[in-house]
């Protein structure tokens, strides 16, 4: 599955919108069950009413950055409420997170720029 944003292309978010930053540290544990986890999250979210789009990025020391972005404030809470979001949330405390950190924003302006030939 393809998200509606993507690094490189997608849309720009639009003012008011909401951006889920998920900021997390992960464990070395079930890497196979995490990756599942996560397409599973990924597809619930692509359902869930509101839903914008999603950006992620991890590095090999576990640090990673996953935004969620929701047209409101209410369809961002309805996300966090979804009890195959919470089942999984609850999983993530358990096993595959060391820590994490969450901020909730809304999109004052967003622009966005691309190269339109290859560099080099």
């Amino acid at each position: 599955m393809t998200p509606p944003f993507s690094a490189g292309g997608g849309i720009t978010p639009p003012q008011g919108a909401i951006a889920v930053i998920f900021i997390s540290g992960r464990t070395a544990a079930d890497a196979e069950g995490y990756g599942a986890a996560a397409d599973a999250m990924a597809e619930a979210a692509a359902r869930q009413d509101g839903y914008l789009g999603v950006e992620s990025a991890r590095g090999a020391d576990g640090l990673g950055i996953t935004v969620s972005w929701w047209r409101d404030e209410a369809a961002a809470l309805a996300w966090r409420q979804n009890p195959e979001h919470t089942r999984i949330r609850e999983q993530g405390r358990a096993l595959w997170y060391d820590w994490y950190r969450t901020v909730i924003t809304t999109v004052e302006r967003a622009y966005d720029w691309q190269r339109s030939e290859p560099a080099g």
